[in-house]
């Protein structure tokens, strides 16, 4: 098993390396000189891929080999049992470790970065290397063989239109990595420890680079014009090169996409952030008549990646989804419970998007899963806080309809669940930032029914607002599980501060939870993985089979469609040649997609569970109607305290009034060896607690990052 793993990484290593080695040599003389002519010769000059068969081997094959193997080597990974942390020896006390651990620790808190690590900074400083290599190198050949492009064009005039263009080399390199991050079922994120919520800041990094470099490119490009009379070359529509006008229009929409996710405005106005931020498609159109089909092979396994991705998704959020049951808290928050298949797995902190077409039928909202998949295996939980307008109207819904339809995307989350191999877990949440915490408590809760595993301490800082929040605490026993009894088998230790109240609230003042039943619908199926139990073997088929299908339409529409056209004298419209690009890889996407997700769920769509249904009907009937917190039975003392599980809830639970927590004299004191400190919650709060971590007062903390809000 170590042989194999070790043989797929060493694969998966070099072919990286080599495909970065490409982009390092890309701009020099070398490969301008030397290296270019002989690779047209041999791929570029040939009859069926043309000008884009040098990129398409250099730049796209590598990345989509890696993507395809590694979904063979994530699904070996999940068939042996990653979890290595519920083993014995899941503290991790080599050196090695803890040297690895201290270089994710956080060594940089400052806006506008947020959180950053050791690690990320290397490879945020070896990409701007990368960056300023690239330009450096560029400059140097260009400025060695000038082109005039009119007479009497001054030498200065030809370099700062040189220094223009190069600007949009620079920023096609971001470009060919923008899109991996927000693939959310990506196969190569997890090969380094990623998912697609803790690597969308860099997305974001990305995105905001590009489009520094891209304005620079574009204004640059109108001085050069103004300066030399040229100013018609911006209406300019080539049918032998690249469109000046599509580039324009390409600008326009990433000025929208970029004016309208900057913190403030995506804040304060979150629809107009996630409608604009669809614009990308036609951004994605009009870059690609701008730059041409060769260049879009230098970006294109990003894009194609996602796509598939995208798709994916789209053929999930067809089905409605069986809602169960929901539990309406007192402080507006509330757990929709869902009906899911057996074979569904998910690890702690993965991430849920939700569609509810009453209330909006095109926003999508994600949410953390505070479920367990072992210990609930027909259930699948979420917890959802009334803030904004569309959770507030969802609230009232719940109310008021026996029946809801609800649309699911995921879960996304990561392919293996490492937390477990600290002595000790301190988790700081404030608000509705415990929810990631309750799937993690959950997981030890499971984790403990296994022999000889390794099962940490657990001590969970919480701060609320209002005592009514503390009912927030009680999500962390699920609604019906044998293993809930194990609550009180674990090292738990629940410090709660109610930071606008001063004192205990009255029996009077408390209001019960409420438990909500919805009726089922024969036309609603209970949430399953997009392409079933092997689903990481299927993505890799999909991966494979629609990049062959691609190159072999491509080849052979490009031999006898386009070729003919060329050879009669004749140009075939440069245009004309991305968008049939364009066409082939959405048409081969869509076609292999669509026959994968039919032959994957045939056998599952032909035949009811019944089983399923049985234990789902069971679940329902035994859900109570109404129950009290048990963090109230704790706040309130005479309360009686029914259940064993909820007993161990509160003498577990220790609540502070009128106070806010003091994180720096709690993680300084903690003795164990090695702490894994995490935290959910306000910005402040999260880089209160990064700062800590990172101030090396404390060799023992290690800071775990969990959430794509930094």
């Amino acid at each position: 098993m170590k042989m194999r793993n070790t043989v797929l990484k060493t694969i998966f290593l070099v072919v990286f390396i080599g495909s970065l080695l490409v982009w390092v040599l890309l701009p020099t003389k070398s490969y301008n000189k030397k290296w270019t002519p002989k690779l047209t010769t041999k791929l570029s000059s040939t009859t069926y891929l043309r000008e884009q068969g040098t990129n398409l081997l250099l730049f796209t094959f590598p990345m989509m080999f890696i993507g395809a193997l590694s979904c063979v080597y994530l699904h070996l990974q999940k068939k042996s049992n990653n979890k290595s942390s519920s083993n014995s020896g899941g503290v991790t006390s080599s050196q090695f470790h803890r040297t690895l651990a201290s270089w994710r620790n956080p060594v940089s808190v400052k806006a506008p970065l947020g959180i950053v690590s050791s690690v990320e900074i290397c490879f945020v400083l070896m990409f701007i290397a990368l960056l300023t290599w690239s330009l450096a190198n560029y400059l140097y050949v260009s400025f060695g063989s000038l082109h005039m492009h009119k007479v009497g064009e001054k030498v200065w005039q030809a370099k700062f239109r040189s220094v223009s263009l190069r600007l949009g080399y620079i920023g096609n390199t971001c470009w060919a990595f923008l899109f991996f991050p927000v693939t959310r079922g990506s196969s190569i994120l997890p090969l380094v420890g990623l998912t697609s919520e803790s690597s969308i800041k860099y997305h974001i990094w990305l995105g905001h680079l590009s489009t520094v470099l891209f304005t620079a490119h574009t204004v640059g490009f109108f001085i050069y014009w103004a300066m030399t009379d040229q100013m018609v070359d911006a209406l300019e529509w080539s049918q032998t090169y690249v469109s000046n006008v599509a580039g324009e229009i390409a600008m326009v929409f990433a000025f929208a996409i970029w004016a309208t996710s900057l913190n403030k405005v995506r804040r304060k106005m979150f629809e107009l952030f996630f409608y604009t931020h669809h614009l990308y498609t036609l951004y994605i159109i009009f870059y690609v008549l701008h730059v041409g089909s060769a260049y879009l092979c230098m970006i294109l396994p990003g894009i194609f990646l996602f796509l598939i991705d995208r798709y994916l998704r789209f053929l999930q959020s067809r089905n409605r989804i069986k809602l169960l049951s929901s539990r309406l808290l007192p402080c507006g928050a509330f757990e929709l419970n869902f009906a899911k298949t057996q074979e569904l797995e998910y690890n702690p902190t993965s991430i849920l998007f939700i569609n509810v077409p009453t209330i909006s039928k095109l926003q999508w909202h994600p949410f953390t899963v505070t479920s367990n998949c072992n210990m609930e295996p027909d259930k699948l939980s979420i917890v959802i806080k009334s803030q904004g307008s569309w959770s507030q109207k969802l609230y009232k819904q719940l109310s008021n309809v026996d029946h809801l339809g609800v649309s699911v995307e995921g879960p996304y989350g990561p392919s293996s669940f490492s937390f477990l191999r600290h002595e000790a877990l301190i988790m700081v949440c404030g608000g509705s930032g415990i929810t990631p915490f309750i799937s993690i408590i959950r997981e030890i809760m499971f984790q403990n029914t296994i022999p000889n595993s390794h099962i940490p301490r657990v001590v969970l800082i919480c701060a609320f607002k209002n005592s009514a929040d503390l009912a927030m605490l009680d999500l962390l026993l699920p609604i019906s599980s044998p293993q809930a009894n194990q609550i009180s088998q674990i090292e738990l230790q629940i410090e709660a501060y109610v930071t606008q109240e001063s004192e205990q609230p009255t029996i009077e003042a408390q209001s019960p939870i409420q438990t909500v039943l919805f009726k089922p619908n024969p036309l609603d199926s209970p949430i399953s993985a997009t392409l079933g139990p092997n689903s990481w073997l299927w993505l890799g088929a999909i991966i494979s089979s629609s990049f062959v299908l691609f190159l072999l339409v491509l080849g052979l529409v490009t031999r006898y469609y386009i070729y003919p056209v060329d050879k009669s004298g004749g140009f075939y419209h440069y245009s004309y040649r991305c968008l049939w690009d364009m066409f082939l890889v959405c048409a081969c996407i869509c076609l292999a997609s669509s026959v994968a997700f039919v032959l994957s769920n045939k056998s599952r769509n032909s035949k009811k569970d019944n089983n399923n249904n049985k234990q789902i009907q069971h679940l329902e009937m035994e859900t109570p109607p109404t129950s009290s917190p048990a963090a109230w039975s704790y706040v309130v003392g005479n309360r009686e305290v029914e259940s064993l599980p909820n007993q161990s809830l509160a003498q577990a639970m220790k609540v502070h009034f009128g106070a806010r927590p003091d994180l720096k004299k709690i993680l300084f004191e903690s003795k164990a060896s090695d702490v894994g400190v995490l935290v959910c919650g306000p910005r402040k709060m999260r880089h209160e607690v990064a700062k800590i971590c990172a101030s090396g007062l404390a060799d023992n903390l290690h800071f775990e990052s969990i959430s794509f809000n930094w």
